[in-house]
């Protein structure tokens, strides 16, 4: 469904997505930017468990968008699933300000988040896709200010949630901080809601074909019914490390075998753009390898080797808490897209844009440096305390890199994959991203500390020596999406020549 309303812009329509993911974050990442503290410091897990735990449970909620989007798709509508995702999200949140230390019922909160995402997030993309469907050079920097604006609920909760959560504990003890740190992430969620009950009209023109048509109340119970079941799946998943590892590789076939299916099965005009969005989305799966540190090994190396105050020339700025320290990402993000999507239109307007394939080259080449100024933190490192700077230096290359790889999957996906198969194949998308932040904890753990050792001259070589080896492994993915970059050429101009033939034989029959 796209039907054209004078009275409602582009613009206006992209704010109303964009405001509500942008609240969708804030729950999100202020609950991610403690998860693995709080399973470390309260709940008393090991590193490998907790990096494990949280893997998991990432790439769950990666991989919950393959269903979600065919939810929206088929069932019952994109717009409808994109809220009724974010009400569930909110009640997951809401789980998580009890205060107990039982597992179990962590896992079945995190469960609930899983599934909210799941509803929610592949059809908050598709609907920015629907609205500049077929104008590719609005697209990149579309989906680039759309990254770049959901940054901008992160940034406040990866800043807010820790700072409430040490308020919290010092004023009123018995570790309620935590607790109550997790319900800004629920308020945040109520707030997006709210907003977007008030915006709801400018998205009037857009959905998917069960949006035209009152909701189904049985289907919508099927839904919710099967919702419960997923949420059970996933807490006994977490629950367990080989039921994990056993449902993400098994993802991974599914995903591989779906492409190869569509790829086989599809038309002539289309095989050369799935073929495309195979290999980028490959290139993905090693991106979010680097990207899922960030809250695994990053943020335990913020707690046991990083100097938390920032000072210039001698005097004291200001210090900050570990779990703070994650905020540096979409801090930069905000910095950087602006930029990026002026010189994406720019570029577009002069035809001197780049393809996605090299941004993504370019972008691999850029997280390496990020990993190596992690890797050289011990020269800078006073009794196994490096500086503040380093982290700021290391995530704005570390964010630069995200912006070329990630903040441009979506767009990959809209740009090669034909509109039938936009909601589906955003999922898909996701599941592959989801296996591989599963993948980035196996790898966290290779700097797992042992129980025990709390010395920082100690941990210090254990992480650094783990951030030079990521670098070297980002180098050696820059030199593979290079070398594909020949056939990337040619897959986008045979998708391209499609493309206009197709356009050209509407106009000849109209």
């Amino acid at each position: 469904m796209n039907t054209a309303n004078s009275a409602v812009t582009q613009t206006k329509s992209f704010m109303t997505v964009s405001l509500i993911e942008l609240w969708e974050r804030f729950g999100y990442y202020g609950m991610q930017a403690l998860i693995v503290y709080f399973m470390v410091q309260r709940l008393g897990f090991e590193d490998s468990r907790a990096n494990l735990v949280w893997s998991a449970c990432a790439a769950l909620i990666y991989v919950s968008p393959a269903i979600g989007g065919w939810v929206g798709d088929k069932v019952l509508g994109t717009k409808r699933t994109m809220l009724l995702g974010a009400g569930v999200l909110a009640l997951g949140y809401a789980l998580m300000t009890v205060p107990t230390e039982n597992t179990m019922f962590l896992f079945m909160a995190l469960g609930v988040i899983v599934v909210g995402n799941g509803l929610f997030k592949p059809n908050a993309g598709n609907l920015v896709r629907k609205i500049y469907d077929g104008e590719d050079a609005k697209l990149d920097s579309a989906f680039t200010i759309y990254y770049m604006a959901v940054n901008v609920g992160s940034t406040f909760s990866m800043l807010l949630t820790p700072w409430i959560k040490d308020y919290v504990n010092a004023n009123y003890g018995d570790q309620f901080g935590w607790h109550a740190a997790f319900a800004v992430c629920f308020i945040g969620l109520l707030v997006g809601m709210a907003n977007y009950a008030m915006m709801r009209f400018t998205l009037n023109a857009y959905g998917s074909e069960p949006d035209l048509h009152p909701v189904n109340k049985k289907k919508l119970l099927m839904v919710l019914g099967a919702s419960v079941l997923v949420v059970l799946m996933s807490a006994v998943i977490l629950e367990s490390e080989l039921i994990a590892r056993l449902f993400v590789y098994t993802a991974g076939v599914v995903v591989l075998g779906i492409f190869v299916h569509l790829i086989r099965g599809s038309e002539q005009s289309e095989r050369a753009g799935l073929i495309a969005a195979l290999i980028l989305t490959v290139q993905t799966v090693f991106f979010f390898i680097f990207y899922q540190q960030m809250s695994t090994s990053l943020a335990l190396f913020a707690l046991r080797n990083v100097d938390w105050n920032f000072t210039v020339f001698g005097a004291h700025l200001w210090t900050w808490s570990p779990a703070q320290f994650q905020a540096l990402n979409p801090i930069w993000i905000m910095v950087l897209s602006p930029i990026l999507a002026w010189v994406y239109a720019t570029a577009g307007r002069n035809n001197k844009d780049i393809s996605i394939a090299a941004k993504f080259a370019l972008g691999f080449a850029v997280v390496a440096a990020g990993f190596f100024i992690y890797g050289f933190a011990g020269s800078f490192a006073v009794d196994g305390k490096t500086s503040s700077w380093v982290m700021i230096a290391g995530y704005g290359a570390y964010s630069l890199g995200e912006l070329l790889v990630s903040g441009l999957g979506l767009a990959m996906i809209a740009r090669y994959v034909p509109a039938r198969m936009g909601g589906f194949m955003m999922g898909a998308y996701f599941v592959a991203s989801g296996i591989s932040q599963y993948l980035g904890g196996v790898v966290a753990n290779f700097a797992s500390v042992p129980e025990g050792l709390t010395n920082p001259l100690e941990t210090l070589p254990i992480y650094t020596n783990l951030f030079t080896k990521l670098g070297v492994a980002a180098l050696g993915c820059t030199l593979l999406a290079l070398a594909v970059l020949p056939l990337m050429r040619k897959l986008t101009a045979t998708h391209q020549a499609h493309a206009a033939a197709k356009g050209e034989d509407v106009i000849e029959q109209l």
